[in-house]
């Protein structure tokens, strides 16, 4: 009976967490912040990861609440925590340019994040570490590579044009003017302007 109850009352906090975000989400398009965040937060104080990840928006961006970077980072790392993928891209970003700590810390956590949100599948993820090891101090250009073409078969034009890149300079990858005009192409049609200039070029 012990084991019953407590299996209830598991699921009586499961649901009141999930309603209380879905009415946050309501509330937020319904343009009625104070009280989307005020929903958010009840659920994210009983530990309901989605609603941890709201508050964290809310604080990042001022929505129905002040803007507080550190509060938004405290959220976003509860969210991460239980393995939100969007929390954890979220959580690194916050990291690497606000996070407390030393610098070989904070990167090194930041990545392990951004490497498990990316092989969830978030495409801002996967094009934000495309463009970290294209550009590190040590790149690491096949790898780069990998991520940038992740993001760029899940839709995104600036990642499909830093493909065309690299095919066009041979980074991480056998140069190849023909490869490189068709990623440009490519990003061009979905509106990238950079894209468009190096066609022109």
């Amino acid at each position: 009976l012990e084991e019953a109850a407590f299996q209830l009352q598991q699921i009586f906090r499961i649901d009141i967490s999930i309603a209380l975000n879905i009415l946050g989400i309501e509330s937020m398009r319904a343009g009625h912040c104070r009280a989307a965040f005020t929903c958010f937060k009840l659920a994210a104080d009983r530990g309901y990861s989605k609603a941890q990840f709201n508050v964290g928006l809310c604080y990042e961006h001022g929505r129905g609440t002040e803007k507080d970077l550190e509060k938004a980072g405290f959220y976003y790392c509860q969210a991460a925590s239980s393995h939100h993928p969007m929390a954890q891209y979220r959580y690194a970003r916050y990291l690497l340019q606000h996070g407390p700590g030393s610098c070989w810390d904070r990167h090194h956590k930041a990545v392990a994040l951004l490497e498990r949100a990316a092989g969830a599948g978030i495409t801002e993820a996967q094009a934000y570490l495309g463009v970290f090891y294209m550009r590190g101090l040590q790149p690491q250009e096949k790898r780069g590579l990998k991520y940038l073409l992740q993001a760029a078969n899940s839709g995104d034009a600036q990642s499909r044009y830093h493909v065309g890149v690299c095919y066009e300079q041979g980074l991480g990858v056998q140069q190849d003017a023909a490869e490189a005009l068709r990623h440009y192409r490519q990003s061009a049609a979905a509106g990238n302007g950079r894209a468009r200039e190096r066609l022109r070029a």
